[in-house]
Order: structure tokens, then sequence, then C-alpha cells
């Protein structure tokens, strides 16, 4: 993974896992122990779902870029709805508190994409490979840096 895409990772992963914490704890003063620990899954599985959704669109990115855009989108509705399905398996489960989970999986899934967006937004990510413009070619439009 480019240094670019490692950063923004870490920067919507770090603050999703900040808001897991609060969450871990504002759950277990109000659910208890079982409310910790859905907490902390909802949080894990939003990093987890959320990481990996990031990778395939950097790999898109770098492979189709004319299919980025097509690709985010049908990527965040996928997770979405993957989101949305583990709350409905996971909804009479006695492992955890269920509502601490889901209440969690939304705050952490919202934290992400805030953390994300910002992250986009303050990178500088090169629209030109300046790399091409050395060999005296025409520079390439990229979508991406590498």
């Amino acid at each position: 993974m480019p240094s670019n895409d490692a950063r923004i990772l870490a920067q919507a992963a770090v603050p999703t896992a900040a808001v897991g914490v609060i969450a871990a704890v504002v759950s277990a003063v109000v659910a208890g122990g079982k409310g910790a620990i859905g907490a902390v899954v909802g949080t894990l599985v939003v990093i987890v779902f959320m990481g990996l959704g990031l990778y395939v669109l950097q790999r898109t990115a770098k492979s189709f870029p004319q299919l980025f855009q097509m690709m985010g989108l049908m990527l965040y509705a996928a997770q979405l709805l993957l989101l949305v399905i583990f709350v409905a398996l996971f909804k009479n489960t006695t492992l955890f508190n269920p509502r601490a989970f889901a209440i969690t999986l939304v705050v952490a899934t919202l934290a992400w994409i805030a953390a994300q967006t910002r992250a986009h937004m303050k990178a500088k990510i090169l629209y030109v490979d300046p790399n091409a413009s050395s060999k005296g070619d025409k520079p390439e439009k990229t979508g991406h840096s590498s």
C-alpha cells in the first residue's frame, strides 16, 4: 500500500478506534461487561470492513481508474448493507449486548466516514504523474498518486 493510502487508512482507523474506546466505556457503564464487549466487537467490525473497503478501492483506482467512482459508490453501498446484515444476525445474541453493538456500529461507521473524508481532503494527491514529464512525454493523468 503506497504511503498516501497507508496514511489515509491510519487517519481513518485511529479516530474510529478512539470512538470505539469511548463507546466501550459508555456501554460498560450503561450495560455492563456485555455492553463493553458489544461495543468492542462493533468497533472491530467497522475497522475491518472499512479498512478492507479502502484497500479494495485503492487497488481499483490503481488498476482501473475509469471505474473508481462507480466502484466507490458500489463499495460503500455493499459495506452498509453488510453492516445491516451483521446487526440483523446478532440482534438476539447472548454473547454481548446487541443494542451496544448496533449503536457502536453506527457511531463508528460515521466516525470512519468523517475521518476518511477529512483525510482525503487534507491529502496532497497528485493529479498528473510527474515522472512522465521527465521523459519528454506528455504527462499522464493518473487520478491517484502512486
